[in-house]
Parts: C-alpha cells; structure tokens; sequence
C-alpha cells in the first residue's frame, strides 16, 4: 500500500531525533512536510535540510510540521540534527517502513553500479490528513521555497 493523492495518508508511528516517535494521528490539525533524503551529512541533503531550517517560522505560520526522513540511524540523525542545528524533527527509518509506504526506493546507478535507494522526494500532507502534493526526483535548488509557497497556499484555503 502507498500513498496516493487525495487520499488520506496511513497512520504511522516513527522513531525521531530528541529521543522521541511521530505519529501521524497525533499531528492532525496540522499539515505535514515529509521530505525523504538518501543519506545525512551528504552536501545535497546538507544543503535541503538547511533550505527547510531557513524557512522554519514561514513552516510554522502556516500550520506546517516539518519531518526529514531518511534511512540512516537515530544515532546519524542525532548528529545530522545537531551539527547542522535543524529546528525539526528527523526519523531513521532504517527499517524503510514510511520509504514504502511513499513509495520513494528506487533503483539509482552511483559510479556506474546500480543500488536501492531514496529517490529524493517531498509530501505535503493536509490538517486532515489526505496527501495534499506530492514531488518527486526532486532537485534541491529551490525545493523548501516551492514547498514552502505549496503549504501557504493550502493553509489559506
């Protein structure tokens, strides 16, 4: 099963930063970015995840919860978090239970060599729950802005 437009987004519980889990359920209300990132302390996730920290307060005046996602462990998220001073949660999802269910592992060639990975992608998930806007092979240049104008634009109505 995986997410599809319109549609409400399944729960889900995940274990974050901070020593603590995000469960979608509990965020209703709100509208949620998920954005999924292939590996922490890599310069394009660097710089996506410093484009969503700038952007924060705009996020929060717009109703908007920000999760970054990627496979990597609490322990590397702890450290991504810390060293680049995010202001928002980040999930390991090591065992790729949301990276189903957003559908985001695709197969990526590196070096020649073809692996399984996170395809960068971004969800915008409404205050009731339904995926809202979805973007996917996404390009970091621009993205938190795009994403940005996305949640203002659903938060207004």
């Amino acid at each position: 099963m995986s997410v599809s437009l319109g549609e409400p987004v399944p729960d889900f519980t995940a274990t974050a930063t901070g020593d603590t889990t995000v469960t979608l359920s509990e965020l209703k209300g709100k509208q949620v970015v998920v954005y999924f990132y292939p590996k922490a302390s890599t310069p394009g996730c660097t710089t996506e995840g410093g484009d969503f920290r700038d952007r924060k307060e705009a996020f929060d005046a717009a109703n908007t919860v920000i999760l970054g996602v990627s496979r990597d462990g609490i322990r590397a998220q702890e450290n991504f978090k810390a060293k680049q001073d995010f202001n928002f949660a980040l999930i390991s999802d090591k065992d790729e239970a949301l990276c189903r269910l957003f559908d985001v592992i695709k197969l990526k060639k590196l070096y020649g060599k073809e692996h399984l990975g996170i395809e960068r992608s971004t969800f915008l998930i409404d205050a009731d729950g339904r995926l809202a806007r979805e973007w996917r092979g996404v390009k970091v240049k621009g993205h938190a802005q795009e994403v940005l104008d996305a949640a203002q634009a659903l938060h207004a109505g």
